[in-house]
């Protein structure tokens, strides 16, 4: 089962896998840790990460990045309207009035949502995750901003089900950080002793985050979020890009922003420049050529002035740290730490800013891009059946308050009740009571909208179906149960409700199993019932007992943002067939580049090693057929089917194997006949020895030995007479041997020789051996055993001790 974490950045994506040795970023086919947000659509196939991104400037106008804002947002949206000016791709309404893409595909227009896209970017992910892991991927945990609501979220899960992902949770980019902190933190306070309280920060590409959690042993508490979702690393370069498109202005008289080739390019380099300004505070050159109109430009900038272009943007990080203390009532002096995360903490400025509110230096003890990926593969595990990890538990933070509102019946007034308060603990369940004797509607929504940035304060409509009065004419208690469930999201998970029957004595034990069945039910309702029948079920036994019933009611739910079912299983099947369109386009390129390789590779090696394997005569004709298959891959054959390419490949190899072949056993050969000559060696000296009676081989039988003398003579016979024919065959013939018909020669020789010149002797029983005092306390056999008398020899040495053999009194006992 594979445990897979997922970091999916506006910018950049990072993914995370468990191991048995612990969690690892895995790294794709490039060896980058980093995949770019980037997806590129072309006349073939689509291009996604490293290589997307290095089309971002040649293919503006079909490659799509910075998209992760843009889910569960309508095309009217004013964010979405402000975003459209900056970005080199159309942006245009879908028929559900959400935000479409439009894009040259296939040689045709066509128009993705924001869910297709991102689902695009998470088969580059699955992939490069199952290519890792050796085994395919399903269940994963998946980052998402802490302030995303839950159209929002709604709209990433739609896209990991496109792609066939099972998202185990939804997790908060700040959530993921302090689990990858707090799990191998081996000093955190016990239960019974006051927590520690760390902050997180972390300032991406495009938002701006902050977190305290409180840390116990084995526990992790979130205790409150702010954020600036329209603050991050982005809004740095901006700044950068303003700056010399104005200087460019002046200077060179050049509109960059009239172009968005020259624009993406000043992005590109700006953002270089920044990064290079906060490890270098001197004066920093920019250097584009080419620019525009076949222009060169030219810039310089230093860390003081970029700080000062910046200055507003520097303010503007306080606010979510003055709104986090505020909602949490801590103190500076109450925070025991500050971790930083994010790729523009690195900005000195930011750092300091930092520091400056907390009066304490800030942390960087957490990989800055990959914690979020590393806290979502924990998560995973954690999650994971196949694994065992370490108890933790992880309690989130709702990230903004939500109430209901229901319709009520002519003598009741409206009812409003805030049923989730901010930072109110997630996941979390509330079953709430209403005497209701008709279906009745609940409608949840934000209670803050100014504090939520999404321009819809609503969630959903829920309507609670089936409701009906009880037969006595009194209104039925119906009880639902509302949830913010893993993924951070509001749902309605069940109603029931309350219906009370008259029951016989017997009937009673069928009832209480049926309660006991009701496994959505809360504890709180068990209670109730219970209390209910104290109530019903008076001593007098006169009165009809009654048992009380918990009747499911379907609840049906209108979302402000959900994909319908057709649609999701039509986006479903057109990334299927987008799959399948890169699969045989790579096939198509891989037989393509193969025909080009073997050019290559050929026409080198027959001016090379090759050379005397090949006649003159088919020597000039292979040269010519080479140099023709070079010019057909780069005129006619530039954009073929594949079959075509594998036909050239294998045109080419009906020569150029022979070649190959002639060049590897005029190496292997020679090899394989001195090993051949070596075993028959060794064969005749043993049959020699055997003639001249030597002990060693006396157990041999003489018809045993015969059959190794004829197997060897045969063998020579054999290898003389190859080696004869071989040696009138010139090197550009094809070899009369091949090395592997010598192999099995070899290997045919030993099955027959071996088996007897290695036969065991017959065992002789050796004679026991008993030592006088003077000799050695552990008996030690004689070589008898090994056909030798050592009696009157040489002393022998035993365990570094000399004991002379005729000192020592021999008894021997044969029985």
């Amino acid at each position: 089962m594979s445990v897979v974490g997922l970091d999916v950045g506006s910018q950049s994506c990072y993914i995370a896998v468990a191991r048995a040795g612990g969690i690892e970023t895995i790294a794709n086919e490039f060896s980058d840790r980093c995949t770019p947000s980037v997806i590129s659509f072309g006349s073939k196939n689509r291009t996604i990460g490293v290589a997307a991104k290095n089309q971002q400037i040649t293919h503006a106008n079909n490659t799509v990045s910075n998209f992760k804002r843009f889910h569960g947002r309508a095309f009217s949206d004013p964010f979405i309207q402000k975003e459209k000016e900056n970005l080199s791709y159309d942006l245009v309404p879908m028929k559900n009035g959400g935000v479409g893409i439009k894009v040259m595909y296939m040689d045709e227009e066509h128009l993705f949502s924001v869910e297709q896209i991102t689902a695009m970017l998470l088969t580059k992910l699955k992939e490069t995750a199952e290519n890792n892991l050796k085994k395919p991927v399903t269940d994963c945990v998946i980052s998402v901003p802490s302030f995303f609501t839950d159209a929002e979220r709604r709209s990433v899960l739609d896209a990991a089900q496109i792609v066939g992902l099972n998202c185990l949770r939804l997790m908060n980019d700040m959530t993921a950080v302090a689990l990858n902190y707090g799990i191998y933190k081996q000093d955190l306070p016990s239960l019974e002793e006051k927590a520690r309280i760390v902050v997180f920060v972390d300032m991406g590409h495009s938002a701006f985050q902050v977190s305290a959690c409180a840390f116990n042993k084995g526990k992790l508490k979130v205790l409150g979020t702010a954020f600036d979702p329209f603050l991050g690393g982005k809004n740095f370069d901006e700044k950068l890009v303003d700056h010399f498109c104005a200087e460019f202005k002046t200077k060179y008289k050049l509109d960059a922003k009239s172009k968005i080739r020259a624009l993406l390019r000043l992005y590109q380099e700006c953002e270089k420049l920044k990064k290079l300004m906060s490890s270098n505070s001197t004066d920093l050159p920019l250097n584009i050529e080419c620019f525009m109109n076949d222009q060169d430009v030219s810039g310089k900038m230093n860390r003081a002035q970029f700080e000062e272009l910046c200055a507003e943007l520097l303010q503007r990080i306080e606010f979510p740290l003055y709104s986090l203390m505020e909602q949490t009532q801590l103190k500076v002096e109450d925070v025991n730490a500050v971790e930083i995360v994010g790729g523009a903490t690195r900005i000195p400025a930011v750092k300091e800013k930092i520091f400056r509110f907390f009066g304490k230096d800030v942390s960087t003890t957490l990989n800055a891009d990959e914690a979020v990926a590393r806290g979502c593969a924990l998560q995973c595990a954690i999650l994971s059946p196949a694994f065992k990890v370490r108890e933790f538990s992880v309690t989130d933070a709702v990230s903004f308050p939500i109430s209901l509102v229901w319709s009520h019946d002519s003598e009741d007034t409206e009812g409003v009740h805030e049923v989730f308060s901010r930072n109110h603990a997630a996941p979390f369940s509330k079953v709430l009571t209403f005497l209701r004797s008709g279906p009745f509607e609940l409608e949840a929504f934000y209670s803050d909208p100014q504090g939520v940035p999404y321009p819809e304060a609503k969630i959903g409509r829920f309507i609670v179906q089936n409701v009906s009065a009880q037969k006595d004419g009194e209104k039925s208690r119906v009880k639902v149960k509302v949830r913010v469930n893993t993924h951070g999201i509001f749902t309605i998970s069940t109603a029931s409700m309350v219906e009370k029957v008259p029951a016989e004595d017997r009937a009673m034990p069928s009832v209480e199993a049926d309660m006991e069945g009701q496994s959505q039910r809360p504890p709180e309702n068990a209670d109730t019932e219970a209390n209910e029948k104290k109530v019903d079920q008076p001593p007098e036994a006169k009165k009809p007992k009654i048992k009380v019933v918990n009747v499911e009611l379907p609840v049906e739910a209108n979302l402000v943002w959900q994909l319908g079912r057709d649609l999701l299983n039509m986006y479903i099947e057109t990334e299927g067939k987008m799959i399948m369109q890169d699969k045989l386009e790579k096939e198509r390129n891989d037989a393509k580049n193969a025909v080009e390789e073997y050019v290559y590779e050929f026409r080198d090696k027959l001016c090379g090693p090759y050379e005397k394997f090949i006649c003159e005569q088919d020597h000039q004709n292979f040269l010519r057929l080479l140099t023709e298959t070079e010019d057909w891959l780069y005129e006619e054959g530039e954009d073929q089917a594949k079959q075509a390419y594998v036909d050239k490949l294998e045109e080419l190899m009906k020569i150029g194997t022979p070649i190959k072949v002639r060049f590897q056993e005029a190496e292997e050969r020679p090899k394989m006949f001195e090993e051949l000559g070596q075993r028959l060696q060794h064969y005749v000296k043993i049959a020699a020895d055997f003639r001249n009676n030597d002990e060693k081989y006396n157990h041999i039988d003489e018809s045993e030995m015969k059959k190794v003398e004829k197997s060897v003579n045969e063998m020579m016979e054999w290898m003389n007479n190859v080696m004869n024919a071989q040696a009138t065959k010139s090197l550009d013939q094809d070899p009369v041997v091949r090395s592997q018909e010598i192999k099995a020669k070899i290997k045919e020789l030993n099955n027959t020789c071996e088996p007897v010149v290695t036969q065991p002797k017959p065992k002789i029983e050796s004679p026991k051996l008993e030592r006088t005092p003077n000799g050695p306390n552990t008996d030690k056999k004689d070589d008898l055993d090994q056909g030798k008398n050592n009696f009157g020899a040489e002393p022998s040495h035993q365990n570094g001790e000399c004991y002379p053999n005729e000192k020592s009194s021999i008894h021997m006992d044969l029985d």
